[in-house]
C-alpha cells in the first residue's frame, strides 16, 4: 500500500477572484451571480491542477474565502464589534528589531463578537459545499474531497469575545452554532478538516500570558468544546490539523508538541496535521518513539514548509516519511504539508508556480517512500 498525499487547505487564488474578494470585503457592490461564478469556475480549476498533480486528497483550495478563519463572521450574527488587531507573538517581541522589519499589510477585517452567535447566511456553506461537488464531479476521477472549517478555538483566537460572559461560554456558543456547518461537509461525503492553530499557536500569542499549565486547561477545554460539536460525526470521516502559525519567524516561544499531544490525541477526529517541516517542530517526529498512537488515529506530518520558497528536495519528504511510518505504521501516515499555501489570500508567502512545484516534490517524495518501504 503506497503513502497518500494531501495538503492543509488553502491554495493560491487567482489574481481577480482575490480581486472580487477583496471587494467584497470592503462593502463593495459585487454582482452576485458573476461572483459565484467566478469562484465555482476557480474551485473546478483548483481541483483539475490537484487532481493533475498527482495528490490523493483534494479540496477546493478555499477559493471563495479571503481567509481560513474570520469567515464566518459574514454567515453568523453577533460581529459586529469594532475590529481587532492581530496580538504580536511573544517571539516577535524577542526580537523587535526584525519585527520591524516584517512586512505587516493590512489584515482582514476582525471584529469582535457583540451579540449572541447564529446562524445568518447558512447558505454561504451550502454553495462551498456545491461548488466543490460540482468540481469532483467533473473532475471524474477516484480522489477523496475534503473541506475545511474553523474549530470554536480558533474562531474564538481571531474574533474576540466581548459579549459572553465568559471564554469558556463564548467557545461552547461557537460550538454549538458551528456544529452545523460541520455536519453539513460530512453528510455531503467529503471529509472536514477542523483547524486548530489555536491549540499551538495560540501559545505564542493570544495565551502568551500563561503558564504552561494554563494553557493546557485551555487547550483542553477547546478540544472538549469541539469533541461536542462533532460527537455525531465518525471519528474517521474528520481530521485535525494544528499548528504554530504559518510565518517565517524564531518561533523559540512555541510550545513544544510534547507538551500537548496528549491533548490533541483525546479529540475525536481521526487525522491529526501536525508541522513536520518548520526547523522548529522538525524533530518532534522521536515523540511517537515513546508516544503510541492510539488504534484509528492517522499522522498526517507536514513534509513541506509552507513558509519557504525552497523546493525541498523528493528525498527529503521520503526521508520524513520513512521515519514516521516506521514509528507508527506505513497505512497510519499521509503525506501533508505544515499549513495553507495562501492562509491568507492577498499575501501568499509562496509563489504560486513554486507552491505547485513543492506539491509535485511531496508526490515523487510519497513514491520514493512507498517503494523504501517495501
Amino acid at each position: 500500500m503506497r503513502i497518500l498525499t494531501t495538503h492543509v487547505g488553502s491554495l493560491p487564488r487567482p489574481d481577480d477572484l482575490v480581486a472580487l474578494l477583496r471587494k467584497r470585503e470592503e462593502g463593495g457592490a459585487t454582482e452576485g451571480a458573476a461572483f459565484d461564478a467566478r469562484v465555482r469556475s476557480a474551485v473546478e480549476e483548483i481541483v483539475r491542477k490537484q487532481v493533475a498533480a498527482g495528490l490523493d486528497i483534494v479540496n477546493d483550495g478555499e477559493q471563495g474565502k479571503l481567509d481560513y478563519s474570520t469567515y464566518i463572521k459574514d454567515r453568523l450574527t453577533g460581529f459586529e464589534g469594532e475590529s481587532v488587531p492581530p496580538i504580536m507573538g511573544a517571539d516577535l517581541k524577542d526580537f523587535p528589531e526584525f519585527a520591524a522589519r516584517r512586512q505587516t499589510p493590512a489584515y482582514e477585517k476582525r471584529p469582535t463578537c457583540s451579540g449572541p452567535i447564529a446562524w445568518r447566511d447558512f447558505g454561504a456553506v451550502e454553495k462551498d459545499i456545491d461548488n466543490l461537488r460540482r468540481a469532483a464531479e467533473k473532475a471524474g476521477s477516484d480522489r477523496v474531497f475534503f473541506m475545511t472549517a474553523v474549530s470554536p478555538g480558533q474562531a474564538a483566537r481571531f474574533l474576540v469575545n466581548r459579549y459572553y460572559p465568559s471564554h469558556e461560554a463564548y467557545i461552547h456558543a461557537l460550538a454549538d452554532v458551528l456544529k452545523r456547518e460541520y455536519a453539513a461537509i460530512v453528510r455531503a461525503g467529503f471529509l472536514l478538516q477542523l483547524d486548530c492553530p489555536d491549540l499551538g499557536s495560540g501559545r505564542n500569542n493570544q495565551f502568551q500570558h500563561l503558564t504552561l499549565h494554563e494553557f493546557r486547561k485551555v487547550a483542553a477545554l477547546h478540544v472538549e468544546a469541539l469533541n461536542h460539536a462533532v460527537a455525531d460525526l465518525p471519528p474517521e470521516r474528520m481530521r485535525l490539523h494544528v499548528c504554530w502559525g504559518n510565518y517565517e519567524g524564531p518561533h523559540h516561544r512555541d510550545v513544544p508538541l510534547r507538551d500537548i499531544l496528549d491533548i490533541l490525541l483525546t479529540a475525536r477526529p481521526a487525522g491529526l496535521s501536525f508541522e513536520g517541516a518548520n526547523p522548529r517542530h522538525a524533530h518532534e517526529w522521536k515523540l511517537f518513539e515513546e508516544v503510541k498512537l492510539p488504534a484509528g488515529k492517522v499522522l498526517i506530518p507536514g513534509v513541506l514548509d509552507s513558509t519557504t520558497n525552497f523546493i525541498e528536495h523528493p528525498e527529503l519528504v521520503a526521508q520524513r516519511l520513512v521515519q514516521c511510518a516506521r514509528l507508527v505504521g506505513r497505512d497510519n501516515v499521509i503525506a501533508g504539508v505544515d499549513c495553507g499555501f495562501a492562509t491568507f489570500a492577498e499575501r501568499p508567502l509562496l509563489d504560486a508556480r513554486i507552491a505547485w512545484a513543492k506539491l509535485d516534490a511531496m508526490v515523487e517524495g510519497a513514491r520514493l517512500a512507498s517503494r523504501e518501504l517495501g
